[in-house]
């Protein structure tokens, strides 16, 4: 982990002695912002993500963020390039430099395609979710769940492949609930750090002694999935419209009929979105169903998304 971080003039920084070059902003949360650099010495783009810390509670999050992108060498995973902690003025900041993809994120070819009246195929969107589940796969041998689990997380490769990021609410993956106040605890959490409309309904209201585990994570694949064959997420609406989301979700989803997506896609949705966390697959059997699902032209690939 690096810890040499200067700010110098004409907008360039150093990161463990590797120097860049401020290009410009890409987007900000409530308390990060994310920025769009060049290596001066390699010429590549880099996307520098920088989190505000108030407390040192915000400091071991941000460590763990990037400890959580260490555990991983996966083609479906953001890797980390470098971190460090540095003081700007009188505040800190945590820097974590990752690779930046030009094509943005599955959301934005979502919504670009939708625009236009389009949507993906049923032979990229399988492509696409195989990518996915196999960077949740190795996630989930490690013990942890991703838990924010959307489109805007899900980054796309110049060569269409799906890359996960945003491992900031990642946690344990099996997590056994043992009391109302445990409970609660995790409720709160869920509510803080797991977006609305792709939160696994027992997140909404977390019984006092249950197990909550990995398979939260498949709930929001269903809905990742149903995004990409809709163009938006079960939820959207009825988040926009100001409904309860967490009423919802407590009903079998209805899947839209439409002669684009076959029988087998939409059952395979169908044991996503289910209720009840017990009956959802795991990522191994997920897996095995969409390999047997893919195309078997050799030359489908997703080069075109």
């Amino acid at each position: 982990m690096g810890h040499t971080l200067c700010i110098c003039s004409r907008g360039t920084l150093t990161i463990d002695n590797k120097r860049y070059l401020f290009i410009q902003k890409l987007g900000e949360g409530g308390f990060s912002y994310v920025d769009l650099v060049e290596g001066l010495q390699d010429g590549h783009f880099y996307a520098l993500k920088r989190i505000l810390c108030h407390e040192r509670q915000d400091q071991e999050e941000a460590q763990r963020e990037a400890d959580m992108h260490r555990l991983f060498q996966h083609p479906n995973i953001l890797r980390l390039e470098a971190y460090c902690l540095t003081e700007r003025g009188s505040k800190q900041e945590a820097w974590l430099l990752l690779p930046f993809f030009k094509k943005g994120t599955l959301w934005n070819e979502v919504e670009g395609l939708k625009d236009k009246g389009n949507f993906l195929s049923e032979d990229q969107i399988l492509l696409l979710l195989l990518g996915i589940c196999r960077g949740l796969e190795a996630i989930h041998a490690k013990g942890y769940a991703h838990r924010d689990l959307k489109p805007t997380n899900i980054l796309l490769g110049d060569d269409g492949q799906p890359v996960l990021m945003d491992l900031g609410s990642m946690n344990q993956a099996r997590i056994q609930v043992e009391g109302s106040r445990q409970a609660l605890a995790l409720q709160d959490w869920a509510a803080q750090r797991c977006t609305i409309s792709y939160r696994a309904p027992e997140l909404f209201s977390v019984q006092s002694h249950c197990v909550i585990d990995e398979r939260t994570d498949i709930w929001s694949l269903g809905c990742v999935l149903y995004a990409m064959m809709f163009g938006e997420g079960p939820y959207d609406m009825v988040f926009q419209k100001g409904d309860s989301v967490a009423l919802a979700v407590q009903n079998q989803l209805s899947i839209p009929q439409n002669p684009r997506h076959s029988p087998a896609l939409r059952q395979l949705l169908a044991s996503m979105m289910t209720v009840d966390p017990q009956c959802r697959p795991h990522t191994s059997l997920l897996l095995s169903q969409l390999e047997s699902l893919q195309p078997t032209a050799p030359d489908q690939h997703t080069t075109h998304i």
